[in-house]
């Protein structure tokens, strides 16, 4: 029968009645205790006078320090560079420790709890997803983590790995089907990977699991089994084209460059045909106003000379030689244009006019008579 039960004695567990008033007599609890330790050791367990009492006193003070600082050196804990100390005070958090010796208060007032924060876990996932565009699409990738904040990691969440692998699957699925199938299968593989990593990060964040997402391996998504011929030919065309369309800028690198180049010589010669039109303009009417101030000063002179000249530029550009003989009525035509295409072909220019020489009579004939139809004019 228990001794706080109606009928059991009325008797405490150190075999006082509970009705006297008043609590337990300490010092008479701790002297037969001295007692019982003081018997253990050879002391009387009496308690007399003498120095059987002071033997055990010294004896058991000893002891005490000796277990006392036995327990102040279990706090002593040693934490390595991969790893980061978590000290608990009655089971609650009190602080992080970094790689190095330490020491906290023993237990049961202080706990510490080691954890490694370098090492790498992954896990894979595959899944067969919607693309935007309603397409199927078999997905697989690998998520590698490690433990950032040990606290947050112990006593925050209760399942971090869980919690990661279900937020991965979450955002796979909200990303996958965001995006359209060829962005899926061809350039948007990477960025993909890159997309998945900031956002699981970001809810490992929210929910403070501790957890750091290092890396996000996407594997090349696959089409289902039973398309995978049809997803074959489009992905040959898709290459098809991006190969026509690197040609056709190939092509367009070279033709370009040599086009803006003709168009910039067209555009040199064009001026340069412009300052050449602009200079002869210049001169002739240089010339013209160098002739002008010559006709004012002599105008019969000057009259006769642009006519002589004139005559003799029309008459250089004629084939045709014209023979006056005296006293006659009928003009002589001689094939002179070939005979001096002969002499051309023959002999240079100075031998040519040598040969002409018999002309020279007749030139100076027709000279002659241009001179008098301009006096003929002149006199009218």
């Amino acid at each position: 029968m228990a001794w706080n039960e109606p009928g059991g004695g009325g008797k405490d567990p150190w075999g006082n009645n509970p009705n006297n008033a008043g609590p337990p007599d300490l010092d008479e609890i701790v002297r037969k205790l001295q007692e019982r330790i003081g018997g253990l050791f050879g002391g009387k367990g009496g308690g007399g006078g003498g120095g059987g009492g002071d033997i055990s006193k010294r004896t058991i003070g000893v002891i005490v320090a000796v277990l006392f600082i036995g327990w102040l050196f279990t706090g002593i804990y040693i934490v390595d560079p991969a790893e980061r100390g978590v000290v608990l005070r009655f089971g609650a958090y009190t602080k992080m420790t970094e790689p190095g010796p330490h020491w906290h208060i023993p237990y049961p007032i202080e706990s510490v709890q080691i954890v490694n924060v370098d090492e790498i876990s992954s896990f894979s996932h595959k899944a067969a997803m919607l693309t935007q565009d309603e397409n199927i699409v078999d997905v697989e990738l690998t998520v590698q983590s490690r433990i950032q904040d040990a606290a947050n990691y112990l006593f925050q969440d209760q399942a971090p790995e869980k919690t990661l692998r279900d937020a991965t699957e979450t955002v796979v699925r909200k990303t996958i089907g965001g995006s359209k199938l060829d962005f899926v299968l061809t350039e948007g593989r990477s960025a993909i990977a890159v997309m998945i990593q900031d956002r699981v990060q970001d809810l490992m964040d929210q929910y403070k699991t501790g957890l750091l997402v290092t890396s996000v391996n996407m594997q090349p998504a696959k089409p289902p089994e039973p398309v995978k011929e049809a997803f074959d030919d489009a992905i040959k065309a898709r290459e098809d084209k991006e190969r026509l369309e690197n040609q056709a800028e190939a092509y367009a690198n070279e033709i370009v460059p040599q086009a803006r180049g003709e168009a910039a010589r067209a555009v040199a010669d064009a001026k340069a045909y412009r300052d050449r039109v602009i200079a002869e303009a210049e001169g002739q009417t240089s010339r013209f106003t160098s002739v002008l101030s010559e006709y004012t000063k002599a105008p019969e002179v000057t009259r006769e000379r642009l006519y002589i000249e004139a005559m003799e530029g029309v008459l250089s550009e004629s084939n045709t030689v014209l023979l006056d003989v005296p006293g006659g009525d009928s003009l002589m035509y001689l094939p002179l244009d070939q005979l001096m295409r002969k002499a051309n072909a023959s002999t240079p220019q100075a031998s040519i006019q040598g040969r002409a020489q018999p002309a020279t009579a007749s030139t100076r004939t027709v000279d002659s008579r241009a001179r008098s139809t301009s006096r003929d004019r002149r006199s009218r």
